[in-house]
């Protein structure tokens, strides 16, 4: 997303802080996201925290998808700091729907207080009353007490050690609702910035993408090569050079013949056996397997790849846009185009750098 993450809003601002009715409106979209997510089946989130809410063109908060790319779906992933992680977590060693909930309750902190403070230590201010020092300083004189409290009280059912009494996005949506401030002004101009109101021209993969154009693509990435790896997987010490490790890369190097020569299925085979090694991380071969899975009508799959592909690296424009292709042969319009979009962005962004 172009606008940067709720941690960047809210712990690393340079401008202005996060204004108190935009932190509730925060609270809300993402209560919101959660109970469609749960609504579709999909109540797992994986280590929900402030690195995994953007803000797109207008403003407005969004849930990245990285939470629940199907890798995850097992319930067995949790990477965040002991400290944040729910209780059952460190028990059983699974995340389940009321640990998501945990999740939003050092959110709902992080909102309060403008810093990351280990939920812990923030209950202990709660039973003591000493909610001010819990409070964002920045946030003096925008908030009445009844306001705050309501936020507290939602945090501390969110973090009781026993999940059963946890609240669910349902009933967080409906608390949430009634303490919204300034509904009525967008949020691009709470945050303070300009919306974007101007389209992009759209480069030649771009426009390939949209056209859903996979030759097109096929013969960009083909000639693009491995030059946005930066390096990950050429710059082997002597010491790496295992059999194990040459085993690796010839499996990738045959991905890469069979991906020139056009053989798909081949291709995503090689390349399935560099992934399962894990010993070298490489965002092309995620987008390159993507493509062949697009290429062999698997767009769930492609989906999953290029979402990998981005977590690897967060600002690759080509990883945004398989994502844009998958979603939309996965018919899902409104967020292809989105997608494409971001692309589009971090497209300009990296040029704009080069």
């Amino acid at each position: 997303m172009p606008n940067d993450t709720l941690a960047k809003h809210l712990f690393h601002w340079e401008t202005q802080p996060m204004k108190w009715a935009m932190r509730l409106r925060v609270a809300l979209y993402l209560a919101q996201a959660l109970e469609y997510c749960t609504s579709k089946g999909r109540a797992l989130y994986h280590d929900l925290n402030a690195y995994r809410i953007v803000f797109d063109d207008d403003g407005d908060p969004r849930l990245s998808c990285f939470g629940m790319m199907k890798n995850s779906r097992d319930g067995k992933s949790y990477s965040t700091n002991l400290a944040f992680t729910p209780p059952e977590y460190l028990r059983t060693g699974r995340v389940t729907p009321e640990s998501v909930m945990y999740s939003f309750g050092t959110l709902l902190l992080d909102l309060l207080s403008g810093k990351h403070i280990p939920p812990s230590h923030a209950l202990d201010l709660i039973r003591d009353r000493n909610i001010q020092m819990l409070t964002d300083s920045c946030l003096e004189g925008q908030f009445s007490n009844d306001d705050g409290t309501e936020l507290v009280r939602l945090a501390t059912r969110c973090l009781q050690y026993e999940p059963r009494e946890r609240p669910n996005p349902k009933s967080l949506v409906a608390a949430l609702i009634p303490v919204q401030k300034e509904t009525e002004i967008p949020s691009h101009v709470l945050m303070g910035m300009p919306q974007s109101g101007a389209t992009l021209p759209l480069s030649p993969l771009g426009e390939a993408c949209l056209r859903m154009d996979l030759t097109a693509i096929h013969e960009i990435l083909e000639k693009l090569g491995y030059k946005d790896d930066e390096g990950a997987t050429t710059e082997l010490s002597f010491q790496m050079w295992t059999n194990q490790m040459q085993e690796t890369l010839n499996s990738k190097k045959k991905g890469d013949v069979a991906f020139r020569h056009k053989d798909f299925r081949a291709a995503i085979e090689c390349y399935t056996q560099f992934i399962d090694v894990g010993t070298m991380v490489s965002p092309t071969v995620f987008a390159r397997r993507s493509l062949c899975y697009l290429m062999s009508d698997m767009p769930q799959e492609a989906l999953n790849d290029a979402v990998q592909a981005q977590v690897i690296s967060p600002i690759w424009h080509i990883a945004s846009y398989l994502q844009a292709v998958a979603l939309s042969a996965l018919g899902r319009e409104n967020e292809s185009e989105v997608t494409l979009k971001e692309g589009s962005v971090l497209e300009e962004k990296k040029n704009k750098t080069a």
